[in-house]
């Protein structure tokens, strides 16, 4: 039986196979350091596969370059002998739940998943480090061979050593910053979907380096959009500027994995409270149209008809007796001059008219005899367009025939105000940067980012079902986000947050509130905020899934002879018979075996007893485990009788070696299509 290789994929390998597929011609062999055949592209003759003309010698070319990136490219590209172990004391609804919060190292995290969610993420937002000259980056030396660190990568890491100071005095300051953006980057673009979308945050700091090195990674041509967002108000404190403005914008970059295929769900909005927004007009000069109201359209009686463009009945009414009154009129008799009131109780009924020029009000205004009524309407069901199939009905006013605008299609009621909506275009100057100390009840010292930005973001990209991941969770505000949005519109979106457990300065408030680590604040946020969400909820149709399952990237469960059997020697043969490291359990082998097949780490499991024996079944067939220490040809035989995807059992488990010899064979027979392997 085939053994899993249990670890993560060799992109290397996997980017020569697919050459090899388009360019069987520029495959070659060469030797390994140490001397073993390898395959290996020959780029002379790749060069020559993608010229239409003879190529000679190195050629210019427009690219962005700086000391490291072949070492970062490396990075992305190596394969680690490293897995995710679940915890659940420290996980929510752990049997339950489709989120997932891996702590580690995100460069590993992501190398992990690489199979697992291959093009199933719709949106990666992510708020990486800004190198100011006073913040941390990822430290990625990787100048070694795949092999060696293969090997190297089996050992346990110090993950407090990951983490460094990039100050402005490095020479390599803007390099360093690069090349761990690049190697995460490369690794991040093939979990998106085909129509997914990642969207950084970033200041003026890393601004242009970033864009470029996106456009390499993605490719210019999917750049989709720079989004500034107001921080904060410039404002006149006095303090000395020197020679440059205050900053008071962020920025957030955005890419698409194929701009063909991406598109925008909800038009991001701008909202205001509609009375402030009316103040604000009025001192600045500008006129404030909604202002009639239709108390009544009077009696309605039937004139006519016509067809619109695609063949569509339109039917025509005259009113006669319609009420209109200003707003204010209502305001005076009804309100006690209370104008707030006043759009409360009528917005619904509260028009402007416009003379917009459509193929319809141009039917209208041909009606003859008609057009000299005071009020029409028409009312049609349009076989298209956004309100296709739906019943719709316009008011047209005077002579000129003005078409009604209704102020219900420009406000919102939330929370017994009226907000006025408009459509957002690159400038966000309306997010509230305020009180973000008290936004998920966690006191964050590297600085939080409001939920609303991740909201905005993910009901702008992703559908009801669609995953969410953010591998510098930081926070977890991203978590929130997800959390808030799925109460918010019955969604079912998922999330996977990616953060290491970096260390809490002794000065911060997180470590005065007794959180150790970053990581720990985190979880801790997800906790708190779901709680506090599922309190307030009245939606039914919301699965209400607050929970998460909590992985942590360690090294391998196997010890270094299952890597490496060729090093040991013949008299330690009997140590190894089993190379399941002694402190591992069963659930983190489970967990290895998924990330090694490139199944789903949120899907349900569960453990049942079999011939004395326990037996995982996940998501009952798609995968049957058993790790048990006595694995007897019976027990072969019910779980194949079960006819699950995939099957694995503990190597070292085998009652005899006559039932290991017979696993094939049982499955073979009895459910030839499941795939069996060990570990």
């Amino acid at each position: 039986m085939e053994k899993l290789k249990m670890h993560s994929p060799d992109l290397t390998a996997w980017n020569i196979k697919k050459f090899a597929e388009l360019f069987p011609t520029v495959v070659t062999e060469t030797l390994d350091e140490h001397g073993n055949p390898m395959r290996a592209i020959d780029f002379d003759l790749l060069r020559q596969e993608l010229a239409d003309h003879v190529i000679e010698g190195p050629q210019e070319r427009y690219q962005l370059d700086w000391p490291g990136k072949r070492e970062a490219l490396f990075a992305a590209n190596a394969p680690i002998a490293k897995t995710l172990r679940p915890v659940r004391e420290e996980s929510v609804h752990f049997d339950s739940t489709q989120n997932l919060f891996i702590e580690g190292d995100n460069l590993d995290a992501l190398k992990l998943l690489q199979e697992t969610y291959l093009n199933k993420v719709k949106m990666i937002y992510i708020d990486p480090p800004y190198n100011t000259g006073n913040d941390f980056i990822y430290e990625d030396d990787f100048a070694e061979t795949t092999q060696d660190f293969l090997m190297r990568s089996n050992q346990l890491d110090e993950q407090g050593n990951r983490l460094v100071a990039n100050t402005d005095s490095n020479g390599r300051f803007h390099s360093d910053w690069l090349s761990m953006m690049f190697s995460r980057l490369r690794l991040a673009r093939s979990l998106l979907r085909s129509d997914g979308v990642i969207f950084i945050q970033i200041d003026e700091t890393e601004i242009g380096n970033l864009r470029k090195v996106c456009d390499e990674v993605f490719g210019g041509n999917n750049f989709l959009n720079l989004i500034t967002v107001k921080t904060k108000v410039a404002g006149v404190s006095g303090s000395h500027q020197g020679g440059s403005l205050q900053n008071n914008t962020e920025y957030i970059v955005a890419y698409a994995r194929s701009r063909d295929e991406f598109s925008i769900v909800t038009v991001p909005t701008k909202k205001q409270n509609l009375m402030d927004y009316i103040n604000i007009m009025k001192i600045s000069g500008k006129s404030w149209k909604y202002t009639n109201v239709l108390v009544s359209p009077g009696e309605a009686k039937k004139v006519g008809d016509f067809l619109d463009g695609a063949g569509q009945s339109i039917q025509v009414y005259e009113h006669s007796s319609p009420v209109v009154k200003s707003i204010r009129a209502i305001a005076d008799e009804e309100f006690e001059g209370d104008l707030e009131r006043a759009y409360l109780a009528y917005f619904h009924k509260i028009f402007r008219t416009t003379n917009a020029q459509t193929s319809i009000r141009q039917r209208v205004l041909s009606l003859g005899d008609v057009s000299s009524k005071d009020l029409l309407s028409i009312e049609y069901v349009p076989g298209k367009g956004r309100h296709s199939g739906e019943l719709v009905k316009m008011y047209y006013r005077g002579p000129s025939r003005e078409l009604f605008a209704w102020l219900k299609d420009v406000v919102d009621l939330e929370d017994e105000k009226l907000v006025k909506k408009e459509f957002r275009g690159t400038l966000w100057d309306d997010i509230d940067y305020n009180n973000l100390t008290k936004e998920g009840d966690i006191a964050f010292p590297n600085g939080k980012k409001p939920i609303r930005i991740m909201m905005d973001l993910q009901a702008m990209s992703c559908g009801p079902d669609d995953i969410v991941m953010d591998f510098f969770a930081g926070s977890s505000s991203t978590a929130h986000a997800v959390m808030q949005l799925n109460a918010d519109d019955g969604g079912n979106r998922k999330f996977i947050m990616v953060q290491m457990p970096e260390k809490c300065a002794e000065s911060s408030d997180a470590f005065k509130a007794g959180y150790a680590t970053i990581a720990e604040l985190s979880k801790e946020r997800i906790r708190r905020a779901g709680t506090k969400i599922l309190a307030g909820i009245t939606r039914e149709r919301w699965n209400q899934d607050i929970g998460f399952r909590v992985l942590k990237v360690d090294s391998s469960n196997l010890s270094d002879a299952y890597y490496t059997p060729d090093a040991i020697q013949q008299d330690e043969l009997s140590l190894y018979v089993d190379v399941v490291k002694p402190d591992r359990r069963d659930e983190d082998l489970l967990f290895q075996i998924l990330i090694d097949w490139g199944i789903e780490l949120s899907l349900p499991f569960r453990q049942e007893e079999v011939l004395d024996s326990t037996v995982y079944f996940v998501d009952e067939d798609a995968v049957v485990a058993c790790f048990a220490a006595h694995i007897t040809e019976d027990l072969v035989v019910d779980l194949a009788a079960r006819r699950p995807l995939r099957a694995v059992f503990r190597d070292s488990g085998f009652a005899s070696d006559s039932v290991r010899i017979n696993v094939e064979q049982i499955f073979k027979e009895m459910s030839p299509d499941t795939e069996v392997k060990t570990v």
